[in-house]
């Protein structure tokens, strides 16, 4: 399984996604598009994996790479491959299919939970979990909802958590993960981000929260993506 991931901050890594990846033997390039590194549209890969970031598809002239990573997604799409994206990453999805990417009613930051849907709980990525379980939040925007899309979990600060846009095409607003060195790097970088709000958690809070079972989740569900058939 070969693995390109887009990553848009230093700040944020693909934590136990690149983990997970050097356990299993998988390839796992990273690509650096805010960097000014160019993306490969005739690259060689299975799976394609988008992560969050600052950015914001709202801002597109601001970060034109971001246009470029849209075309990447569309390509892909076209290839049915298995695409991943997590916050800015499932906006990008998203906007790629038609779906523009919207407002979350609440500012999230922190950990708190998800609800499966009723569609969520038969998912089968998702089939097996808890109906509710904590995640990992950090965010403001949320990605755009097509009619032939899916809606697999929210969260009563956000309506749109996890969305299936296509078999092998999945978009997760929140986080799975973001590891505690994650944590400690973020709230370093962008404390700006934990302006008190409803849904945000104080610097002490996300320091404190044990990452490790958010983090077995999303492995168990990256061995589950790479199973499910097209």
């Amino acid at each position: 399984m070969n693995i390109l991931c887009i990553t848009h901050a230093d700040f944020e890594s693909p934590g136990a996604i690149e983990t997970w990846a050097k356990s299993k033997g998988y390839p796992f390039q990273i690509k650096k598009p805010y960097k000014g590194e160019k993306l490969d549209h005739d690259s060689d890969f299975d799976m394609l994996i988008l992560m969050g970031g600052p950015q914001s598809p709202h801002r597109i002239d601001e970060f034109p790479y971001l246009a470029d990573e849209i075309d990447l997604i569309k390509t892909n799409l076209h290839q049915n491959k298995r695409i991943l994206g997590f916050c800015l990453g499932a906006q990008l999805i998203g906007e790629a299919l038609g779906a523009p990417t919207g407002r979350s009613p609440e500012k999230e930051v922190g950990v708190y939970p998800i609800t499966l849907t009723e569609e969520g709980k038969t998912d089968p990525l998702l089939t097996g979990l808890s109906e509710s379980f904590p995640v990992i939040h950090w965010h403001n925007d949320m990605p755009g909802l097509l009619d032939d899309s899916t809606l697999l979990a929210y969260s009563e600060g956000c309506p749109r958590q996890i969305i299936r846009y296509k078999p092998l095409v999945y978009g997760f607003q929140c986080h799975l993960e973001i590891d505690l060195d994650g944590i400690k790097t973020m709230v370093e970088a962008v404390p700006e981000d934990l302006k008190e709000s409803k849904y945000t958690q104080t610097r002490d809070e996300s320091l404190e929260q044990d990452y490790k079972p958010i983090n077995n989740i999303m492995i168990n569900l990256l061995d589950r993506f790479v199973q499910l058939k097209g």
